[in-house]
């Protein structure tokens, strides 16, 4: 297949590119940079997306059969609020369109799970757990509701397309890329293993992550399969463990106050996440955990849950 990923230079976006292109895909990846890290079958374009106008004749020229769209501002408060909204959501909304105009036949979003609002000022704990895509959102920064917004973009999409063009977005996880289970720091400027040190420090998304190279394999699964499904569906994609070392049916009480009860069963490994929903449809389950990935730790002896 023909793809062509957005952001392709990104944390996530160089796992993308390079993993579509081991599976013998043709690769294009569209960023503001080139990257020293992506593999050279991959072909590298650089331009500004935000730009609608160049979104339609970069896609244009390429004509992908598939589209990842991940290119986005992807930390929360590293720009000002409007700048975040603005451009992420612009973003969207011109790939999606250059993506129809090229012809594309699938195209798949990537979402967050911050739609969901944790982290708010105002406090907030999940309405049940493990949480899974029927959990009510409520997006309180600008990061978020951009992510909330491109959600309603694909199905904005869908309802102005039909079956013509498939659609689809996914919420992953906490990512963690190769490098960072080397000691690089991740996207919050600590290292994987200050996270696990520091419980306080992955609380807030309640211990969630994955694997980029998980999410890797999660977009050419659906890539493959979007014929297969209902159109505009909505994915999490997580590791099947939590990012701690505890069971969170002792640490999300002790940080969200009155879940005892509905983290009751989160013994073990269990993370407060499922991809349920993946597997299901798609037949997709994510193959890394951080104990088996994590430079220098030894292989617990608790196995991982599986969804």
């Amino acid at each position: 297949m023909r793809i062509a990923v957005t952001g392709g230079s990104g944390r996530l976006g160089v796992s993308v590119v390079n993993h579509l292109a081991s599976r013998g895909h043709e690769v294009h990846s569209l960023d503001r940079a080139a990257s020293p890290h992506v593999d050279d079958a991959v072909q590298q374009h650089t331009l500004d997306l935000t730009d609608a106008a160049t979104a339609k004749e970069a896609l244009g020229a390429i004509r992908p059969e598939g589209v990842v769209h991940l290119a986005a501002i992807a930390v929360p408060f590293s720009a000002p609020e409007d700048v975040i909204l603005r451009t992420n959501v612009q973003l969207c909304f011109s790939v999606l369109s250059a993506a129809v105009d090229a012809g594309a036949s699938r195209v798949l979003v990537a979402s967050s799970p911050t739609v969901l609002g944790y982290g708010t000022p105002q406090g907030w704990s999940p309405r049940y757990l493990p949480i899974d895509e029927d959990h009510p959102i409520a997006p309180w920064n600008a990061y978020a509701l951009s992510k909330a917004t491109l959600e309603a973009t694909v199905r904005m999409f869908v309802a102005q397309l039909g079956d013509a063009v498939r659609f689809g977005a996914f919420r992953p996880c906490f990512v963690i890329s190769p490098e960072e289970w080397r000691g690089a720091p991740t996207q919050q400027g600590h290292t994987v293993a200050e996270r696990l040190a520091r419980p306080e420090l992955a609380a807030v998304s309640l211990f969630n992550y994955v694997d980029a190279r998980d999410a890797a394999s999660f977009a050419e699964r659906w890539l493959e399969a979007a014929d297969q499904i209902p159109n505009g569906e909505v994915f999490f994609v997580g590791a099947d463990d939590a990012m701690a070392r505890e069971p969170l049916s002792e640490l999300v009480p002790r940080f969200f106050p009155g879940t005892e009860g509905i983290a009751a069963e989160l013994t073990g490994t269990h993370a407060a996440f499922t991809s349920a929903k993946a597997l299901r449809l798609l037949g997709w389950r994510p193959q890394r955990s951080w104990r088996t990935e994590l430079q220098g730790e030894p292989l617990a002896a608790t196995s991982v849950h599986l969804s």
